[in-house]
């Protein structure tokens, strides 16, 4: 069966922040030292959850001053006036849509982050599978049914690339869909399904 879309995952794939800051990471540790135990689903809540950094630390139930809050929402700020995209990303978005290839953001990530990756791009998903609307973190079945249901599509007929192996390989394969892992830093080793760019999803899209 014809690949009729492809999903992305986003950080790590089309884009990269320049100058980290982790707000949300840091108010989870500001939490804990005000006494607020941490909790090993802490992450996938703030990103299954349409929240921003004061809801995220009303969900935890814990204290925050205005001025740490504050101070987090600088972070906030200057880490997403960092994003940028990788060199490979837009020409492979544009290639694939004049192939007429239904294209689909599929990441998981806090709710401030959506809108400006958006931003970035010249070329426009048609559906966007963030996990704080789908309520569900890859690699969770339901995200992916998401994703599908989103582009209208059959799992066999979307191919998802990303740099997370159990997120956006195992799991999409798993749900049925095509899933590849993207591996920038190395070599592939031989007979490896990992990519080192994303101009390489146009020949796994002619290959199936």
């Amino acid at each position: 069966m014809p690949i009729k879309a492809v999903a992305f995952d986003v950080f790590g794939t089309l884009v990269r922040i320049e100058r980290p800051t982790r707000p949300f990471r840091k108010l989870v540790r500001l939490l804990g030292e005000a006494g607020r135990e941490r909790q090993s689903d802490d992450g996938a809540r703030a990103m299954s959850n349409d929240l921003d950094l004061r809801q995220a630390a009303s969900l935890f139930g814990g204290r925050v001053s205005e001025e740490a809050l504050l101070a987090l929402e600088a972070d906030l700020h200057d880490e997403i006036q960092s994003i940028t995209l990788f060199p490979d990303a837009v020409p492979t978005l544009a290639a694939l849509k004049d192939r007429g290839i239904k294209l689909a953001l599929c990441s998981n990530l806090a709710a401030p982050y959506g809108p400006p990756v958006l931003k970035l791009l010249p070329v426009q998903p048609e559906f966007c599978a963030w996990s704080y609307e789908a309520g569900a973190v890859k690699p969770q079945a339901a995200i992916y049914r998401y994703l599908c249901d989103g582009l209208a599509c059959r799992p066999e007929e979307v191919l998802m690339v990303g740099d997370t192996l159990d997120a956006d390989m195992e799991g999409p394969r798993q749900f049925g869909m095509h899933g590849y892992h993207l591996d920038r830093r190395s070599a592939p080793a031989p007979g490896a399904e990992s990519l080192q760019s994303l101009s390489e999803v146009l020949r796994l899209v002619d290959q199936h």
